[in-house]
């Protein structure tokens, strides 16, 4: 990897049992991706504490049962306690938490047989920050998750930003909770929209997140955007086929890197085995290199430039969705100028689609012969809460259906709008990555600068209150 490259990774798992066992799942997603040369990893919105899909918590207009409140209070006791207070609008403690200066941060320690009784730190908290920046510190891995946190009788939708140097740098919390999530989630402050900086082997990296339908918020986007972000990060709950649209434009928007992270729940809560950008993990690899005697690669394609403009060198599938949820697989050329077209194989009277044409792109127009059918795409239940999907077993044939409450989706989009990675179905335990040049954002604002040359400022004003609308630095 030339030294101007990052590796940018997601995942889209989804939150254990106890916090605890969700923890323990980031320290080892964690320890893959740094044995992969993973610089920022992403994980979902809510990942940590969970997110209550499907649940009213025993509430319509004018009534609330009192199983809905036992309910509430288990979602209480699973989130996590960071240690931070509510602060003026939801804002917690900003700076002051960040570098743990809130008042009791620094008490008289408990007399115990042997102590001095000396000032100590004193742990905020439940002890989940401090084993976040631990997981970060022993990896290398900068780690960017979002949380269920608790502070006074309140609960926040946050992400936290962990540098493996510094530990917790920054935090947000939601600050628009969409329609019930109102109904358990506090609204967080402007405030904490401030993007953070990081300096990864040389690179300058300004980064921030917009949650979930923050992200449809346009004045939230211009005011991440006014502040120089190259990395914009987007931990989600949505896994609509308008998502990834989304995070196209807002990626050529902002001129930045866009990285979005979904879980993926599987209806039973079932497993399957865990990938690395569409392969075996690197350890499952190795094990197949010895008993085939083949070369196990676990880094991909790497992602490069043209002279035009920015796109992956790698192939990836292209697809879109009709209205009844079928999904249209699209030719796509890799670098040779080869189309990858998906056929179809007959397996108990279901149809199959394995890559096996291939045909040379011309200026002519693609013949009808060589689009495919559509594929088979995961149906809606009839209560429209879980999704449907059909697993073949290619050697024997045999077909089973496995339901999933979230697809996941997770993806990373260039400046320029290039799907680099993903969308990452269906895969709980994977990890995709992109190596990316932090430098084709200054190269995209040549013809687009939302927060600059293109912002009409003189004309239109945005102000945020609480918030240092300033740009970060380049260097």
């Amino acid at each position: 990897m030339a030294p101007s490259k990052i590796r940018i990774a997601t995942a889209s798992p989804s939150t254990q049992s106890t916090t605890p066992e969700t923890l323990s799942q980031i320290a080892h997603l964690s320890r893959r991706a740094a044995s992969n040369h993973v610089d920022v990893l992403l994980l979902p919105e809510a990942y940590i504490g969970g997110y209550p899909r499907g649940t009213s918590f025993g509430c319509v207009m004018g009534s609330r049962s009192a199983e809905g409140r036992d309910e509430y209070l288990r979602y209480f006791q699973a989130a996590v306690d960071l240690g931070d207070i509510v602060g003026e609008g939801g804002a917690g403690g900003l700076e002051k938490w960040v570098r743990r200066e809130l008042a009791g941060d620094e008490i008289q320690g408990r007399m115990q047989e042997g102590d001095k009784g000396e000032k100590v730190k004193n742990k905020r908290g439940d002890g989940t920050r401090e084993e976040l920046e631990r997981i970060a510190r022993d990896t290398g891995v900068f780690l960017v998750t979002g949380c269920i946190e608790k502070a006074g009788g309140s609960l926040y939708c946050s992400a936290v930003y962990v540098c493996p140097k510094m530990g917790m740098i920054g935090k947000r919390r939601k600050v628009m909770p969409t329609a019930i999530e109102r109904l358990v989630w506090a609204q967080g402050s402007p405030a904490t929209l401030r993007a953070v900086s990081t300096v990864i082997r040389g690179v300058r990296i300004n980064l921030a997140a917009a949650i979930c339908w923050e992200n449809y918020m346009p004045m939230l986007r211009q005011s991440l955007y006014s502040q120089n972000i190259n990395l914009y990060l987007a931990p989600t709950a949505d896994g609509r086929d308008t998502w990834l649209p989304l995070m196209r434009t807002v990626a050529i928007e902002g001129r930045c890197f866009v990285v979005t992270s979904n879980m993926c729940v599987r209806k039973d809560g079932g497993k399957q085995q865990a990938k690395t950008n569409g392969g075996p993990a690197l350890a499952q690899q190795q094990e197949q290199q010895q008993q085939t005697g083949t070369s196990a690669i676990a880094d991909p394609l790497p992602y490069s430039r043209n002279d035009s403009h920015s796109r992956p060198k790698h192939i990836r599938r292209q697809s879109i969705f009709d209205e009844d949820g079928n999904e249209i697989v699209l030719p796509c050329c890799n670098d040779l100028g080869v189309v990858e077209v998906e056929a179809e194989a007959e397996v108990d009277d279901e149809t199959v689609s394995t890559t096996t044409a291939k045909t040379s792109l011309s200026s002519a127009a693609t013949p009808a012969a060589s689009v495919p059918a559509p594929a088979l795409a995961p149906k809606p239940d009839n209560n429209g809460k879980t999704f449907k999907s059909p697993v073949i077993d290619r050697s024997t044939g045999a077909k089973t259906e496995e339901e999933f409450v979230s697809r996941g989706g997770s993806v990373i989009v260039s400046p320029f709008g290039d799907v680099l990675a993903g969308p990452q179905w269906e895969d709980d335990e994977g990890i995709i990555w992109a190596d990316v040049d932090f430098e084709d954002c200054i190269r995209g604002r040549l013809d687009l600068d939302t927060a600059g040359s293109y912002s009409r400022n003189d004309s239109f004003k945005l102000t945020v209150e609480g918030l240092d609308l300033s740009p970060l630095p380049y260097q």
